[in-house]
C-alpha cells in the first residue's frame, strides 16, 4: 500500500508539475480497512519542476524582474479591456451627468425658438414705428425720413460671433445673436429719431407760440378796420404810395396785446412817423411793430407772451386820428399782417376782415 501511495505521489506532481498548477494536492490513506482518501492543501502558489539528473522536484524560483512583467502585462490588458468596454457602453448607454446635459441642452434649445418668436413680435412692433415715424412724425415736422439701409444695417468688420463657433448649436446661437444686435441696433436708431422728434416738436410749439399768430385788438374794441397792406391814399400828401401795414381804428386808451411771445426791442418814439411804438422780436426771423401808441404797458427787453396788454391805442406821431398801425417783418422784410391771424378769428370773421384790407382807400397814417 504504501507503494502505491509513492507512485501515486510521484505521478500526481508530475502531472501538476507539467500544468504549471500553483498548488499541490496530496492524498492521504489514512484507514486501510475504510479506505478513506483525504485532501490537503501543501503549499499554495508555489511551482515545481521534475529534474531527471538527480530525479527529484525542485522549486521554480520566480524572478522579481518576471514578476513585475506579468503584473504590467496584467494591468495593461486589464486597462484596455476596461477602456474598450467603456468606450462601446458609451455609444449604448448614457450617464446620469450626460442626461443632465441633454435635459439642458434641449431646454435651451426651447428657450432661443421662444426668443425667437418674441423678437418677431418686437419686429413687427418696430416696423410699425418706423412706418408712422417717417410717414406721419418726420414728415410732419419737416425731417428727412430714415433709408430703410440705415435702419437695418449690419455690424462690418471683425467676426463678433468667433467665440459662439464650434458647437452644435453655433447656428442656432449665431443666428439668434445677430438677430437680436440688429433689432438693439434698429431701437437705438429709432430712439435717436424719436429724440430728433420731441426736439422738432418743441422747437415747432415754441415756433407756433412765437410767431404773431393773433390780432393785436379784439374785435368788441375795433370800430373798424380802416386800411390794408398795399398801395393806399397818403392821408396827408393824398399820394399813392405802399402802405406797409394794416390800421385797426379804435377809441384813445383801447387795450392792444402782444400778438405772439417774444421779447420787447423798442419801446419809444425815436422812429420817424411811427409815434410811440413797441417791437416785438419773436424770434425765428420774426418781428411785429405797434405804432401810434397813447402809452405803453412794458419795458424795453421785457419778456412778453401772447396776449399780454402791451400798450394802448393812441395817434401819436403821423397820424390822422386814433388807429393802430400794426406791421409783421419776417428777416427783416416787411410782409402782409392779414396771413397771421388764424389765431382768435372764425373764419367768417377772417373772411370779412380779408376783404375790407383788400379795399384800395385812404390809409390814417
Amino acid at each position: 500500500m504504501l507503494c502505491l501511495f509513492h507512485i501515486q505521489l510521484l505521478s500526481t506532481l508530475f502531472l501538476l508539475n507539467y500544468f504549471k498548477s500553483e498548488t499541490i494536492y496530496i492524498f492521504v490513506i489514512r484507514s486501510i480497512n475504510h479506505a478513506k482518501i483525504e485532501l490537503f492543501k501543501l503549499m499554495s502558489k508555489v511551482k515545481y519542476y521534475y529534474d531527471s539528473d538527480t530525479l527529484s522536484y525542485r522549486k521554480i524560483e520566480r524572478k522579481k524582474r518576471t514578476t513585475f512583467k506579468y503584473v504590467f502585462v496584467f494591468l495593461t490588458a486589464a486597462g484596455l479591456f476596461g477602456f474598450i468596454f467603456v468606450l462601446i457602453a458609451s455609444q449604448y448607454f448614457e450617464s446620469p451627468k450626460e442626461k443632465a446635459l441633454a435635459r439642458e441642452l434641449q431646454n435651451m434649445e426651447l428657450q432661443y425658438e421662444f426668443l425667437n418668436k418674441k423678437m418677431d413680435e418686437a419686429e413687427i412692433v418696430l416696423e410699425n414705428v418706423e412706418e408712422r415715424d417717417n410717414a406721419i412724425y418726420r414728415l410732419y415736422f419737416e425731417a428727412n425720413p430714415i433709408p430703410e439701409e440705415q435702419r437695418r444695417a449690419g455690424f462690418g468688420g471683425i467676426n463678433r460671433y468667433k467665440n459662439l463657433e464650434g458647437y452644435d448649436n453655433s447656428k442656432l446661437i449665431i443666428s439668434t445673436s445677430k438677430r437680436l444686435d440688429i433689432i438693439l441696433k434698429q431701437i437705438v436708431v429709432q430712439s435717436k429719431s424719436l429724440d430728433e422728434i420731441t426736439i422738432l416738436a418743441e422747437n415747432k410749439e415754441k415756433f407756433l407760440e412765437a410767431i404773431p399768430a393773433i390780432q393785436p385788438i379784439k374785435n368788441d374794441d375795433l370800430t373798424r378796420m380802416a386800411s390794408g397792406y398795399g398801395r393806399r391814399t397818403d392821408p396827408f400828401t393824398k399820394a399813392r404810395k405802399m402802405h406797409w401795414g394794416m390800421d385797426f381804428t379804435a377809441p384813445r386808451g383801447t387795450p392792444i396785446y402782444a400778438s405772439g411771445d417774444g421779447v420787447i426791442k423798442r419801446a419809444d418814439s425815436r422812429a420817424t412817423g411811427y409815434g410811440k411804438h413797441i417791437r416785438i422780436d419773436h424770434g425765428y426771423g420774426y418781428v411785429s411793430l405797434y405804432a401810434h401808441l397813447y402809452k405803453y404797458n412794458v419795458k424795453k427787453n421785457q419778456k412778453v407772451n401772447r396776449g399780454d396788454l402791451i400798450g394802448f391805442v393812441g395817434s401819436t406821431g403821423r397820424s390822422e386820428a386814433p388807429h393802430l398801425h400794426y406791421e409783421i417783418f419776417k428777416d427783416k422784410q416787411r410782409i402782409n399782417p392779414i396771413n397771421f391771424y388764424y389765431g382768435n378769428l372764425s373764419a367768417k370773421e377772417f373772411s370779412e376782415l380779408l376783404a375790407k384790407a383788400s379795399l384800395e382807400n385812404q390809409s390814417l397814417d
